[in-house]
Formats: structure tokens, sequence, C-alpha cells
């Protein structure tokens, strides 16, 4: 026992120093702050495993499978004890009891029946692996092994327990005759030892304390001593050494996450779920470092993410913890309509080229720390005049080998280990996060090497190149005129904050408000919902400028921080005057950017999307729906307003309270599984990558319940469902109408439900095709 315990456990020390060491390659990150959540976190997400419901039988069998290792820790401490001195119970768990109390046989009792459901568990997985093959999981014969290790160690014990309970039924009658051997009876005392005085009742099956081991011992109460003995120390010896030996095989397997998972649920993010990693406080900062990077890349901070020594030693726990169960990309819309894209298969990727790369990456952490320098950064790619820029449309040649050979572990990540496309195919929707059990992120780490290719290769889809630009420029991705933002709100009296700027509530209308045709619609219902409620609240008008969303989550770390700078300063000089104490805006981006990313520019304001402002509008009465607007109506959950901010209800609730309205819901496809429209993650000015268009399979989720009336709560979402319809040809048949649009209608008497304006935005291509 003492040579299997150290031997084994030193085995498994080595593994783990190495995973630690390869840890550390990572670079550093402050993940102790707000103690208390993180605690709190833990016990929800790692311990509750509250994620593992969202696949309700294989969650339960995961969830008996991990309450059996922590009942039976336990006994496997009790078994290596026992290796030591026979009679070992840990001290409160014998026959006898503990301070009267009978903790032994309520012990056993827990054990019999954990052990029993954990190999249901366990019969579950192998039917998902073997006889009804679940697309979602990796396959692999080493998932099969660990499940049959999990059954041999249950199956291991009870044959244990039953074979001791006969040889102590029988008692040691014959061993100071002639007939057994001295070792023989020896043997016999150490395997009963455990059990206590020789019990008087006949053997027979006994749901307490041992259902289980007492089932065993009536199908082996015909064995011979002799052979019980052998069958007794088999299962003995069996159970004892497999905790260990599948201790060893955690560190090579994904079954790491049985040991990482736990830290990895508590050193995750605790910021809001909508703010992405500061590359820089401000985008002068942001291009010092580009140009550092251009200029001595060897002492440069990393811009994004090249190299995967680039990534964080977080990022690097992540590696280690993902399960590959799959429902990361079971959930990603880019992955359900065949795009490049697996959150899955990129986290593998990740992991198995670090783990390919181990030594050297040691090596080179050694060598840097003996130095006190770095790891080796990446080469910069400058443009022929020797600059590097954020708006060089993707040059030819983008997806060759890059800088280092094949097998180097230095390489660059893109092309050589993840494909352009993986990146490019992301809309940022967070459903993979949102369904991790293990909570691992996967929008920061796609950004981060999105904004490598944009910052210094400048590789990045042509199409976003005019989007880039015209933010810059003119302060929207359409490049239309700054001086016509507030056209939308011709003929409404609609207060600007330049002469109005103690107006406490600031309605930001946003770009797609502003310029598309058929969002100013929902512009023009909010403004005249608002009014008709008496609110105090004014636009910006000209002074208001993209908030930086699609710069941001297309890797323009640098533009979004000019814009946000900007944006900023002109919302503090009015907060300074005493107005803006709200901020409410229709738009799910410029409610996430504004709420979650822009207090990291100096800005923190009560944000309240549309919806959520209205309905307490309406719970106020000040506004009323009284107009029936009769009809089954389905809501479309923006990605930005419920995954990213937990703002599911207030849409429904409005429409709950409007007279006529009959709420569906498109099954198993609603709120936090509500499948993205296709538009975020800069997706709405890029092109899809094959003909299975994301948003034509999002509205067709939403046909299906057969509402006459889509309800949406963003500008970018009624886009995408619109040209939807089109596809599926219901564009006549089937309403597509803002919530605060249908509002309008029950609260107005004679609302236009279908208005003119005057200045379309022009059309994307993807748009058009659609």
């Amino acid at each position: 026992m003492f040579l299997m315990i150290f031997g084994l456990a030193g085995a498994f020390a080595y593994s783990a120093g190495r995973r630690w060491s390869l840890l550390q390659v990572g670079r550093p990150e402050d993940r102790f702050d707000d103690v208390p959540e993180r605690v709190k976190g833990t016990a929800i997400y790692a311990l509750a495993q509250k994620k593992m419901h969202y696949y309700r039988l294989a969650g339960a069998a995961h969830m008996l499978i991990f309450l059996g290792f922590v009942v039976l820790l336990a006994r496997s401490i009790i078994l290596w004890g026992r290796g030591f001195d026979p009679s070992f119970n840990l001290f409160i768990l014998g026959p006898e009891g503990f301070l009267g109390l009978p903790l032994g046989h309520a012990y056993e009792f827990l054990k019999d029946v954990i052990a029993s459901l954990v190999i249901v568990g366990a019969l579950v997985f192998l039917y998902f692996r073997v006889i009804k093959v679940d697309p979602r999981m990796t396959k692999s014969g080493e998932a099969i092994l660990i499940l049959g290790i999990i059954m041999t160690m249950m199956l291991a014990d009870m044959l244990y327990d039953g074979a001791s309970m006969v040889l102590h039924h029988k008692g040691l009658a014959g061993c100071t005759g002639r007939n057994l051997e001295p070792e023989y009876c020896e043997a016999v005392r150490k395997v009963v030892a455990p059990l206590g005085p020789a019990p008087t009742q006949p053997l027979a099956w006994a749901p307490f304390p041992s259902p289980a081991g007492s089932l065993f011992a009536t199908l082996l109460a015909g064995v011979p001593r002799d052979t019980l003995l052998v069958i007794a120390k088999i299962g003995f010896w069996t159970h004892a050494s497999l905790v260990l030996i599948f201790l060893n095989i955690l560190p090579y397997s994904k079954h790491f996450h049985v040991i990482t998972a736990v830290f990895n649920v508590f050193f995750r993010s605790v910021e809001p779920r909508g703010r992405l990693p500061l590359m820089a406080p401000s985008a002068e900062a942001i291009g010092e470092m580009v140009m550092k990077m251009a200029e001595e890349p060897a002492k440069a901070e990393p811009v994004g993410v090249n190299k995967i020594q680039d990534f964080t030693w977080k990022a690097i726990l992540d590696f280690y913890t993902c399960t590959e169960c799959g429902r990361c990309s079971d959930n990603c819309p880019a992955h359900k309509t065949g795009k490049l894209l697996s959150p899955k298969q990129l986290t593998l990727n990740l992991r198995d080229h670090l783990y390919d790369h181990d030594s050297e990456l040691i090596a080179l952490k050694h060598e840097a720390d003996r130095v006190g320098s770095a790891l080796p950064r990446p080469e910069a790619t400058t443009d022929d005049n020797g600059e590097v820029g954020p708006y060089r449309s993707e040059p030819e040649g983008a997806q060759a080998q890059a800088n280092g050979a094949a097998g180097d572990a230095s390489k660059d990540l893109v092309a050589n280990v993840i494909h352009p496309d993986v990146l490019w195919a992301c809309t940022t929707c967070r459903a993979c996060e949102e369904q991790c059990p293990v909570m691992i992120s996967y929008v920061d780490k796609i950004v981060e090497m999105r904004r490598h290719l944009v910052l210094v290769k400048g590789e990045f889809p042509a199409q976003l190149n005019g989007p880039f630009q015209a933010m810059e420029v003119n302060g929207n991705p359409w490049n239309l005129a700054r001086m016509d933002r507030a056209n939308w709100a011709e003929g409404l009296d609609v207060p600007m904050m330049s002469d109005n700027p103690k107006a406490e509530v600031l309605y930001w209308v946003g770009c797609a408000a502003s310029y598309d045709d058929r969002a100013k619609k929902i512009a023009r219902a909010t403004a005249r919902l608002l009014k008709a409620a008496g609110v105090d609240f004014a636009i910006l008008g000209q002074e208001e400028t993209c908030t930086g969303d699609p710069a941001r989550r297309a890797g323009n770390e640098y533009l979004f921080a000019m814009l946000a700078e900007q944006n900023v300063a002109t919302l503090k000089g009015y907060k300074d005057q005493g107005g803006v104490k709200k901020i409410i805006t229709a738009c799910p981006h410029c409610f996430n950017t504004i709420l979650n990313e822009y207090p990291d520019f100096g800005a923190k304001f009560e944000v309240v999307h549309h919806t959520d402002f209205l309905l307490g509008l309406v719970a106020e009465r000040k506004l009323s729906p009284k107009n029936p607007v009769k009809g089954k109506v389905v809501f479309h959950d923006s990605c930005y307003l419920g995954r990213y901010n937990d703002v599911y209800e207030q849409p429904r609730d409005i429409l709950k309270s409007i007279p006529g309205v009959e709420l569906v819901e498109a099954e198993g496809w609603n709120r936090n599984k509500g499948l993205c429209c296709g538009a975020g993650g800069a997706q709405f000015w890029m092109e899809e990558q094959n003909k299975d268009r994301v948003n034509v399979k999002r509205t067709l989720q939403l046909l299906q319940t057969e509402a006459k009336t889509i309800a949406t709560a963003c500008p970018f979402c009624q886009t995408m469902i619109t040209d939807g319809l089109k596809a599926h040809g219901k564009e006549e048949s089937v309403r597509q109408l803002d919530v605060s649009e249908i509002l309008l209608e029950s609260c107005l008497e004679g609302a236009p439900k279908k208005e003119k304006s005057k200045k379309a935005a022009p059309e994307t291509e993807a748009q058009a095709e659609a």
C-alpha cells in the first residue's frame, strides 16, 4: 500500500507540476478580486452545477457521478488506511458508532446508494457514446475507458463488501484446526476486522445499512471461503488502486476538469459579461503599443493575441478545463449553420498546440525568468510605407504560414493553428459561454486574436474596411453625414441636449435608428411614447457618434477607444451641467457599451434599455395600453440584451400588458437559448461564409410558433429578422415590429402602423442578397 500510494502520487505530482509550469507560460492577470463573489459563484456553478440542467438527462448523470466522487472520497481514504491498519474506519465511521451516533451505518448506506447511482450515471453516458451517439460530444475511446474505470471502481467496492460480509457471517471456525492454514486465517481476520463482532442474524439482503453490499453477499453466499477471500482482495485492491490510476490519467485527458473545474469557476471573470478586457486606457496608448510592436517586437507588450503565450494564465486554465461536452458548439449559431467556427474545436486546437509544445514553452519561460525578460514576441506586419494601420483589408496570402516554422511553439496561431474564417464567423453572441458548465470564456479569446490581426497585421475581411473608415470620419458605419443624424425626429419636436442641457433623461438613439430607414420607426415610436408619458428627455443629435461596439468586436480597439473618448467627453460635459441622470437606448449594443465598457473611460451612468424604461412608465400608469393588438406574438431575444445583460422579462411584460396579445415562445430556443440573429460581432457588415444564413434559420424558428407578429427589441435584430421573413416569403403575412412600436399602437389613438421616412441607409451586399 505504501509503494502504491507514494509511487502513484509521485507520478501524479510530476504530471501536475508540468501542467503548473505550463500554466505559468501565460501572461499574468489578477483574478483575486471580489473574493466573496467568486466563492458564491463557485458554490453555484461548480458545486451545485447550476448549468448542468440545461441538458437534463446528461446533466443529471453528471451530477450523480460528481456526487459519487465527493461521497466516495472518504471510502477511498478508508481503504488506503486499511492497507496499514485492517480495522481502520476513519476514526468515526466504524460499526460501533461515534458518540452514540450511528455514523458508520449512515455512511455505509449513503455510500451504497450513491455508488449505485454512479453506475446509472455512467451507463447513461455510455448510452450517449455507444448506442445513441450524441454528435456534440467528441468521439473518444478515452471517454469509454474512463467510464469503464468508474463503473469498475463501484462494482469492485461492492464485491469487496459482499465477500467480506459473507466471510464475517461464516466466522473463523476451523482456523484452529488442521484444515486451514494460519496465513489464510490471518488474512480472513484482516478482511473482517473493520466489521466488528460476528453477526448473529442469518445472511440476507437488507436495505440498511448496506443495500448494495448485502445484495452481493447474498449472491456470494455459496462461494467457498478461499474464493471469497480472493474476491475480497481483488475488490479491495481494484478500488484502492484505480482511484490513483485515474488520478494519473487526468492531466493528460479531458477529465483534467475533475481537478481544474472548481478553480476555473473561482477564477472566472466577475466583471460584467458585456465588458471586453481593456487593452489600454486610451487610443493614444493603443497607438503607442502598436508602434512599439512594429519597432521593437521583442520588447513590446502583446497587441491582442498572436502566439499561444500571449494568452493569460486564466485562458490556459480554460484550455485545461474543457470537458469536450460540445454544449458550446451545439448552441453556436455559426456552427449550427455550417460555418468553420466550433467553439469546442477552437479550444481543443489551442489546447493541443499548447500540449504539443509544452517542453519548449516551459524552457522558454524558464529562460525568460532567468534573464528577466518576456517570452519571444511576434514580429509586426507593416504596409509598403512601413506604417502599421488599422484599415488595411485582408492581403493576398493571409492564410499562408506566418512567422516560425511548423512545430515551433512561437508560431503565429492564426493560419497555423486557427483558420482565419473561424475567428471571423463569430457573432459574439455568448451562447457558447452561457452553456459552458465550467465557465470557459470564448468571445474574449476570439476578439483578442482579431485585435492582433486588425491592429498589427492589417488582416480582416474587406467588407469591414468601409465601416471602419466611416466610423472614424462620420461617426457611423453607413458613412452618412453627421448633420443628418437627427433627421429621423422630423416633425416630432424632440428636444436637443444643446437646447436643454439639464434634461434628466438622455435618449441615446444610436446609428441604426438614426440612419437606417426601418430602424428610424423605432426611434420615432420611442420618442412619441416618452413625450406622451411626459418624460423630460432630450437627444444629442449631431453630438452623438457611434459607441464603437462594432469596431471593438471586430478587433479594432484603437477605433473603439477614439469613439469612446469622444462620447464620454460629451456625456460628462452635460452631466457637469446637471443633466444626463439616466440614459435610455433602444439598441442593445449601445446599451451594453455605455453601461459596461464606458466606465473604463471614466463614464459611469445609469443606463436603461428602452423596454425596461417603457415598462416602468406602464407600471406607473403614465402609459396605458388600451387599444387591442390581437394575435399571436413571439419575442426574439437579442443576445446583447439577454445573455449579456439579463433583460429577458421586461419586453415580454410589456407585450403581456397589451390587450389582445397572445405571447408565444420559440420552443427550446428562447431566453438564454435564443438563437442569435447573426448581426453581432460586426457580422452585420460582413458576408456570411456559406449560403446557410443565421438570420434565416432564426426566423424559421420564430415562424414555427405560427405567430403573426415577431417582436424585437434591437434595430439590428429587426433588420436581420425582416430579411429572414423575405427569404421565407413571409414578409407580407407576418409583421415584424419593435416592442415600442407595438406599445405605441396600443397606447395612442391613431398611431400609424406604417411610416415613410425620407432617407434610407444603403443596404449591405448581404442584406440585398437576402
